[in-house]
């Protein structure tokens, strides 16, 4: 993987790449596969099917949050076909129970692997570039598929944790691991990932 520094306010902001992806800040031309992929049932677990409108002001938050802080959730890029495929990466919003690496794939990207190459990315990142200590996941109990990219990222079931408002009602668990973990785990994952 290889990444370009954060540029904090200044310019579109950093830049990762892995074999087969590039994660890059939220861009406006993200948007028509963005509500795709937040109308598609599986969203259920990442707040539940959405309008476009709806869609629309989750694309605009994570454009926001890189705007302003530097930080947030990467839109995943495939590299062979230029096409949007989820989004990961790391978000903190006010309020959140700890330094999240996240995800949400689009439906043509599942089962490919992607998730967990771009996570992987991120997980580096968000250690090495934003110093963070450790990492949670926060997963739906119900989100078998979720649980198991957080497995093989080496994170673990720490427990249900609460999200703030507007989320307050939602179950999730807290899953996670540490920096030190984390430089122990990305050794086991499978030849390709970096």
């Amino acid at each position: 993987m290889s990444h370009t520094p954060p540029s904090g306010l200044m310019g579109e902001g950093p830049v990762l790449q892995t074999p087969r992806l590039i994660l890059r800040p939220t861009r406006m031309e993200d948007f028509p596969r963005w509500a795709e992929s937040m109308a598609h049932p599986s969203a259920r677990f990442i707040g539940g099917p959405q309008t476009p409108e709806a869609a629309w002001r989750g694309l605009m938050t994570m454009a926001g949050a890189w705007s302003l802080t530097g930080v947030a959730m990467f839109s995943l890029i495939e590299r062979s076909s230029g096409l949007w495929m989820g989004r990961i990466g790391p978000w903190k919003p006010e309020g959140w129970p700890g330094n999240e690496v996240g995800w949400g794939v689009h439906p043509e990207g599942a089962g490919r692997g992607y998730a967990l190459e771009a996570a992987a990315a991120a997980m580096d990142y968000a250690f090495d570039v934003l110093g963070w200590d450790d990492v949670i996941h926060c997963i739906d109990p119900d989100n078998i598929p979720s649980q198991r990219l957080a497995q093989k990222l080496g994170s673990y079931n720490q427990g249900p944790t609460r999200l703030p408002p507007p989320f307050e009602t939602a179950t999730v668990d807290k899953w996670g691991q540490s920096r030190d973990d984390w430089r122990i785990n990305r050794q086991t994952l499978p030849p390709g990932v970096f």
